[in-house]
């Protein structure tokens, strides 16, 4: 049975001194402290996180892919690298940077890699000629934080870059960054385990409410982390909705539960009863494998989750592989 695993990081082995080029820092680097080992270091040389090759290197990704039985990984940067607090010319050509990296890997590896490109959110027409070039050499999409600069998704300011999202053909990845509150929880890893859901409730909310999903309605948006925190709140999110329509229906007249139908989701919920609570949600056609492979914080042994369900094939072929040809716009063929 084909496996897509539609929710992985990669980085290119080298980057850039940004600092030295733009002339301010706060820019991601890479320290190689050996043989197939990394630190990322951010704001300047502080440590932000311990790396190895499988985070670069395609042939070492491919074979960790063979041993956990994935056939196709859907590449995408590390959301740190999004660099949307940048001035936007310099957003720009990290993004360009990135996207011809993992573009390489995808055209090198096209039956093993879906390539998703980052663009410059801080500016909507910068973002949006970076989106085309990632149309043309050969992604499938795009992916993009939770927020820009702390401002909400559903803003107008970023709705053209969803519209073109949408008559583009290219899907879009929400990924959680930038977690609001971060700095009031700074222990216990909380900004990981408590905002990150919340983030990406915020998104869809944000999307929802301002009608931004109304009014693309052919957009093929993906969701990481089976949603976050919004599929287990949205009864309350519903009854906000219909109770408080003066602050909640401003925007948009329609209530969130018609939006279920228009969300793909990833399947990174690391519980079975999670995993079909979301299911019987909204489908299996609307679900889809996804690790955050190579971290720590995803699913150690990509697909073992959906595996361990006692579903028939036909539902664990679409989970494996059908929503995320749907969600890419792929075929069978393509691998």
């Amino acid at each position: 049975m084909l496996k897509i695993d539609v929710h992985t990081h990669i980085l290119p082995k080298s980057i850039p001194d940004w600092k030295g080029r733009f002339g301010y820092g706060g820019f991601i680097q890479l320290e190689h402290t050996g043989p197939g080992c990394a630190r990322m270091l951010k704001d300047d040389g502080h440590f932000f996180r311990e790396i190895e090759d499988n985070c670069w290197s395609a042939e070492k990704r491919i074979e960790e892919s063979d041993s956990f039985g994935v056939n196709v990984q859907v590449l995408s940067t590390v959301p740190v690298m999004f660099s949307y607090w940048a001035k936007p010319s310099d957003g720009a050509e990290i993004a360009k940077f990135l996207n011809e990296n993992i573009a390489e890997s995808a055209n090198e590896f096209p039956s093993r890699f879906v390539g998703l490109g980052t663009v410059p959110m801080q500016d909507t027409q910068l973002a949006i000629k970076e989106l085309e070039h990632c149309k043309q050499i050969g992604m499938a999409g795009v992916q993009i934080g939770t927020n820009v600069n702390q401002i909400n998704l559903g803003e107008p300011q970023f709705f053209d870059v969803f519209k073109a999202c949408e008559e583009l053909g290219m899907a879009v990845f929400v990924h959680p960054w930038e977690m609001m509150g971060q700095a009031d929880m700074q222990k216990y890893w909380l900004p990981w385990l408590v905002g990150m859901p919340a983030e990406t409730s915020r998104a869809i909310c944000s999307l929802i409410f301002s009608g931004t999903l109304e009014k693309c309605p052919g957009l093929r948006i993906c969701f990481a982390h089976g949603g976050g925190s919004f599929p287990a709140t949205l009864g309350r999110i519903d009854h906000g909705f219909n109770v408080r329509p003066d602050l909640c229906a401003v925007d948009n007249p329609h209530s969130p539960r018609k939006y279920l139908s228009k969300m793909y989701f990833d399947s990174l919920v690391h519980e079975p009863a999670k995993l079909d609570f979301l299911i019987k949600l909204v489908g299996a056609d609307q679900v889809m494998l996804g690790s955050d492979y190579p971290f720590p914080l995803g699913e150690l042994e990509p697909g073992s989750l959906i595996e361990s369900m006692e579903y028939d094939d036909s539902i664990k072929e679409m989970l494996f592989n059908g929503s995320a040809l749907n969600w890419l716009d792929l075929d069978n063929a393509h691998f």
